[in-house]
This record gives structure tokens, C-alpha cells and sequence, in this order.
């Protein structure tokens, strides 16, 4: 009981600070909250509308492999790059709130078109280009479902083994199986049958992989 009041206040108050945010940034100003209980269909809450997500969309990418930090997950990750369905650019922040236990149960996120900014700024262009090639330390995808999150997962971990699936050593494919066990892919449902159609082998086959790497 105790538990349950306690997260309730959690999520009343970081609703307020939503409001807060957004009424201060306006309408370039996304701000979302996940309830991490459920990563299938995390977001339980939005003010303003800068990814085009709505309520009951999933984790993201990042937001999942934040949570895969060993050995406690990072407590936040901000004024990171990311980038929406159309390809605008967005300037984020993403912080895991816990409980008096310890315990991930939400994350506060904020996406900032920067669009508008970036038009405004002709002048400052070689500086924007110097932004976009890396002082950003990371970048996050926007999905609607969670098959979307495990196809992105999938393809950042093929670009980390540097091979593609159908290519892949047994050596690899450990790897690959790996990689995409720490970032998380495998607590969403049917992962391991989406896995096994985007490698193009059978569930026992990555059953097997992921036993090796248990």
C-alpha cells in the first residue's frame, strides 16, 4: 500500500513539473513521462506534441538501454541529439526517477524542436555543423510500437558487430545476441520471434545464442 502511494505521488508531482516545462517552452516543447513498470506501452503521460507519440507508445531505444546500465541504471542523459519520423532534430533530455527504495520507476523526458532556432541562425551555420557531428553525446529514435524499438535496436546492434546477420560468424552471432541483450531488446514480448525473422533463422536459434551469453 505504502508502494502504491508513494509512486502515485511520484507521478503526481512529475505531471506538475510536465506543466510546468512546457508552459515555460511552449509549443516546441515536448514533455512525456514513462512509467517503466511497463516499457510495452510505457508513456502515461504528455504535454505539448513534438514527436508525434501518443499515449501508450513505447519506450524508446535509449530509454531502454539507459535502463541496462550496470550496476544501477544512469540516473540521466541530457542535451543529447534526436531526431523525429521526418527527420527534424531535436535537442532531449531523459532522467530515471526512483523511489525511496532505489527503484527505476518513471523517466521524465524532454525533446525541444530546434528547428525553428537552427533556420534563425544562418550565420552561426559552421558552428550547427560541428553540433551535428558529435558534441552530442548520443541519439534516440521515436516509435509507435514496440516492434519498431526491437527493429531499431536490431539495426544499431548489426552496425556495432559491423557485419550483417546473414553473414555473421557463430562468433558474431554470440556478439550480436549479446549487444542486443544489454540494450535490453529481450524484455519486450516477442522479441526473440521478431529477432529470429530479422536474422532470418528459427526462435530456437536465438534461444540458443542467448543461453551462451546467460
Amino acid at each position: 500500500m505504502k508502494q502504491s502511494t508513494e509512486k502515485k505521488q511520484i507521478f503526481h508531482n512529475l505531471k506538475n513539473i510536465a506543466n510546468g516545462i512546457h508552459a515555460l517552452f511552449g509549443p516546441n516543447c515536448e514533455v512525456v513521462i514513462h512509467d517503466l513498470a511497463d516499457l510495452q506501452k510505457s508513456l502515461v503521460y504528455m504535454q505539448g506534441d513534438v514527436t508525434g507519440r501518443t499515449i501508450g507508445a513505447p519506450a524508446t531505444d535509449l530509454l531502454v538501454k539507459l535502463l541496462q546500465k550496470k550496476p544501477t541504471p544512469k540516473d540521466h542523459l541530457h542535451n543529447y541529439k534526436s531526431v523525429t519520423a521526418d527527420g527534424r532534430c531535436l535537442k532531449s533530455a531523459t532522467s530515471i526517477i526512483k523511489d525511496s527504495s532505489g527503484n527505476p520507476v518513471a523517466a521524465l523526458c524532454i525533446n525541444l524542436d530546434t528547428t525553428a532556432y537552427f533556420n534563425a541562425i544562418q550565420a552561426l551555420m559552421p558552428f550547427i555543423h560541428d553540433l551535428e557531428t558529435g558534441i552530442y553525446p548520443s541519439k534516440e529514435n521515436f516509435s509507435d510500437s514496440p516492434s519498431d524499438t526491437i527493429k531499431t535496436l536490431f539495426v544499431q546492434a548489426v552496425e556495432e558487430i559491423g557485419v550483417q546477420p546473414s553473414a555473421m560468424s557463430i562468433e558474431e552471432k554470440t556478439r550480436f545476441i549479446e549487444k542486443m541483450k544489454q540494450y535490453g531488446v529481450f524484455q519486450f514480448k516477442g522479441a526473440v520471434e521478431q529477432v529470429a525473422t530479422l536474422m532470418d533463422v528459427t526462435k530456437c536459434t536465438v534461444y540458443n545464442y542467448l543461453k551462451k551469453v546467460a
